[in-house]
């Protein structure tokens, strides 16, 4: 008896030990699946830095979703361009992988894994990393307004506006914008797209606007019609912030909407998010 009542023990040790492990497997299993869990942004706003420079209740994306009392995600990533640029194993090329062109494609495949191996020390970018992972469990599907806010960056690296042989050339401005139009639409047929075109610019150090202010081939202005020539190709919404949002009559209007003539200041991203929220909401 004794040794029965033994082996009964062991079986039963043995059978709560089975028990144990299954409920914490269950346990972990669930919290997985709550970590993975897809999030759901009606609205996401994609761009460079005068999007997302400002990450705090001031910034566009907060105050465009004060106004459109929608849920907007900011996936704007300072210092990216819409093209791709030909860049050989320089310290800062895994940058490349958050330029619009390769956003497009970790959206039409939903796998951002390539993305997440970005990480940047600048202190002003330290935002990359979150902003990845969150793009990584955003639910696609579900995104109702996609804004692209690219091309200053394309200006400043002086990006070609087009290749005439090639116009899906992702290298340039032009065909890296008609290669992600083409991707978004055929994968995301449902969602609209409205691009969002870079602000009139003064640049202080060189004492030019950016009417003066010549990069690579072509002027700002440039770059924002030849997003609007694209636009019109693909049947997208353009919001145009470069003609007529700041006031440029004189050197000094630099002053009113802009931090360094540049990155727009707590009054430039309010009129920004206003101009943006009249648009959506017409």
């Amino acid at each position: 008896m004794k040794d029965r009542s033994g082996l009964f023990s062991q079986i039963a040790y043995g059978l709560a030990a089975v028990l144990v492990f299954v409920l914490l497997c269950g346990f972990f299993v669930q919290s997985r699946e709550e970590e993975t869990a897809l999030t759901q942004y009606p609205v996401v706003i994609l761009g460079d830095s005068l999007m997302g420079q400002c990450r705090d209740e001031t910034s566009v994306a907060e105050l465009l979703e004060e106004r459109l009392g929608r849920p907007v995600f900011n996936g704007a990533f300072g210092g990216t361009c819409m093209a791709l640029q030909e860049q050989e194993l320089e310290a800062n090329y895994t940058m490349e992988l958050l330029n619009m062109v390769n956003l497009s494609k970790a959206l039409s495949a939903d796998d951002f894994g390539a993305q997440q191996t970005v990480r940047s020390r600048r202190e002003i970018t330290d935002y990359f990393g979150d902003t990845v992972d969150e793009l990584a469990v955003i639910d696609y599907q579900k995104v109702e307004i996609l804004i692209l806010a690219f091309g200053i960056n394309d200006y400043h690296a002086g990006i070609a506006l087009n290749n005439e042989r090639n116009p899906l050339d992702e290298s340039t401005y032009g065909g890296a914008l008609r290669s992600v139009l083409t991707t978004l639409q055929k994968c995301y047929p449902d969602m609209r797209i409205v691009l969002v075109t870079p602000t009139y610019a003064w640049y202080r150090s060189k004492k030019m606007t950016c009417e003066e202010y010549k990069t690579g081939d072509a002027y700002l202005e440039e770059y924002v019609e030849e997003m609007r020539s694209v636009a019109e190709e693909f049947g997208i919404e353009t919001i145009d912030l470069y003609h007529d949002l700041y006031s440029h009559q004189e050197w000094q209007d630099w002053k009113l909407y802009t931090e360094d003539g540049l990155h727009p200041n707590e009054d430039g991203r309010k009129l920004i998010a206003d101009r943006l929220a009249a648009y959506l909401q017409e």
